[in-house]
């Protein structure tokens, strides 16, 4: 299964191509039902669609629309999977009910996890509200069964805690506590018997362990008589053990640094915790709401494979910078599948990326090999090659070479595609010449050989991407040698203009990294110091997901030149 990807469109049909078992986490944040009325956040077309068929009824038109989607989504977690669902009290009563105990059994209910999102809430008491406001949201646990991963989160002692508990402290600083030694359960556990500094107890450990701890400076006897304890330094703690009540993560704020402007956008700590509590590094995590991001962005920091989906053009394109942004040489590469493709960017791509990709969009499987293969990129389910060409025009040497390569490759395997009159092998390109066409058909006609040649048109949609210009306009404002500039971004494209982005001081060899993620105007003022050269990068993008990008060279001295 093909990982590290965001995929635009509706989850439900995505979701039932994916492998089963092939998923180690689900993280899900759907529409809140309380939401039905303002949901609508990025505004494009893909999300309105997705709004108006969710809303078409009531709550069970909701929790039916809802539970489908959860169906494949067990389907597709592995045996030791877990899924995380997030709501709030409008509907948590019935997604439990009568989703998720159906689904996954009532054996395999695991937390019901209260996060407490603010200390308070702008309340309604005020307008004559007979009821206490909510600052929590729901976020149910379930398990695939019961060998599920599960790894205990901690969080840090807080200060009070650590004055209280750990009040003793050595001549370096360093804190500890005093832990009692006596084995629980006594001689029924195994504890040992033995008399330690004149005391006898059922001991926690074996009478040598016992003396090395004392001979380590590790055991305490406050006074003669009194039961032995041991130091246990405060670095040498976990922290306290997390339970079910998150209080300790609150809301992003306005001014939160994380804010990309998606209103219901979660904290990167919260997702870190669930990812970390029921996944290991290499593992699969998948976000079938994506949103704006924060589930992949955080599995990509934790060295996690991911999958992430959404409906809306904007929501994958903005999470697309996001990771950009936060990506160095020693990331993962990830891909985006959209509705449509842009030519030049397909046609232009590394031409090995190019063949995996093309490859997998067609219902083959790559060749991973690249040694020994005949030339060959890929092969059907059935094992029929396929030869993939990154250039227009393919001429009949093409398929010359690709019969030979294709006999040699599995001669009895051509044989019999032959007697069933089947295909002996795909060749894909942009454009096929006349030379190879008229090959292919005097093949079929007078040697019972049937290639299919198959443009990259018929596996995925192509469009044109966006074209974009850039103006400059001096304010004339300049204080302490700090000058002002007005940039207008205007795209055009036969699809509509999405959102443009924005990167202050681009650099070639790191790529995109966005410091304005979405501009709905395409127009930015920025301040530059006197006596620098600048390079000023804006992407649009169009509501196909197709971009373009404009680099803007400056030099500020005493005038502005534009290189």
């Amino acid at each position: 299964m093909s990982v590290n990807k965001l995929i635009l469109g509706d989850n439900l049909e995505i979701l039932k191509t994916l492998e089963s078992e092939s998923v180690d986490l689900i993280y899900l944040d759907p529409p809140f039902f309380s939401n039905r009325n303002y949901e609508v956040i990025w505004g494009d077309a893909g999300e309105i669609r997705s709004f108006q068929d969710r809303w078409s009824g009531g709550i069970d038109h909701y929790i039916a629309w809802l539970k489908e989607r959860v169906e494949q989504m067990h389907r597709i977690l592995k045996p030791t999977g877990s899924i995380f669902l997030h709501c709030d009290w409008h509907a948590n009563a019935y997604i439990r009910v009568l989703i998720l105990d159906k689904i996954f059994g009532i054996n395999n209910f695991r937390n019901e996890i209260v996060w407490k999102r603010a200390e308070t809430v702008k309340g309604n008491f005020g307008q004559g509200k007979k009821a206490l406001d909510y600052n929590t949201d729901t976020i149910f646990y379930y398990s695939k069964n019961s060998e599920s991963n599960f790894i205990q989160p901690f969080k840090d002692y807080k200060d009070e805690y650590i004055e209280q508990f750990y009040k003793y402290q050595e001549k370096d600083g360093r804190k500890y506590r005093l832990i009692s030694m006596i084995g629980p359960g006594g001689a029924s556990k195994g504890n040992p018997f033995y008399e330690f500094l004149g005391v006898s107890k059922y001991w926690r450990y074996s009478e040598k362990k016992m003396k090395e701890l004392f001979e380590q400076g590790l055991i305490i006897q406050t006074k003669e008589g009194a039961v032995p304890q041991r130091k246990q330094y405060l670095e040498e703690g976990k922290g306290v053990a997390v339970q079910n009540l998150w209080d300790d993560i609150f809301a992003l704020s306005a001014s939160s640094k994380e804010r990309i402007g998606y209103p219901t956008q979660k904290p990167e700590s919260l997702l870190e915790r669930i990812i970390k509590c029921a996944s290991n590094e290499g593992d699969v995590v998948l976000d079938p709401f994506v949103g704006g991001g924060t589930t992949v962005a955080v599995a990509d920091k934790l060295n996690r494979k991911w999958i992430g989906i959404d409906q809306s053009v904007q929501a994958v394109k903005v999470t697309e910078l996001r990771l950009e942004k936060q990506h160095d040489l020693f990331s993962a590469p990830f891909t985006v599948q959209l509705h449509k493709y842009d030519y030049d960017t397909l046609r232009y791509k590394n031409a090995f990326e190019f063949e995996n990709w093309i490859v997998q969009q067609f219902g083959g499987l790559c060749n991973t090999k690249q040694r020994n293969d005949f030339g060959l990129d890929g092969k059907m389910p059935d094992n029929t090659p396929i030869q993939v060409k990154r250039s227009d025009n393919i001429g009949r040497n093409v398929v010359d070479n690709f019969i030979a390569a294709v006999m040699r490759s599995d001669k009895k395997l051509f044989d019999k595609n032959i007697a069933e009159k089947k295909p002996v092998g795909y060749i894909i390109a942009f454009s096929f010449g006349k030379g190879a066409i008229q090959e292919v058909a005097r093949l079929k006609i007078e040697e019972n050989t049937i290639i299919e040649l198959v443009t990259v048109e018929k596996i995925v949609p192509i469009a044109k991407k966006p074209v974009i210009r850039v103006e400059i306009t001096e304010t004339g404002k300049e204080e302490k040698g700090i000058r002002e500039i007005q940039f207008s971004a205007f795209g055009e494209s036969e699809a509509g203009i999405e959102f443009y982005s924005w990167n202050f001081n681009y650099n070639s060899d790191l790529g995109f990294k966005a410091d304005i993620l979405i501009d709905k105007e395409g127009k930015q003022l920025v301040k530059f110091k006197a006596g620098g050269t600048y390079n000023v990068a804006v992407k649009v993008v169009d509501n196909d997901g197709l971009e373009s990008v404009e680099v803007v060279k400056l030099k500020v001295n005493g005038k502005i030149e534009r290189e």
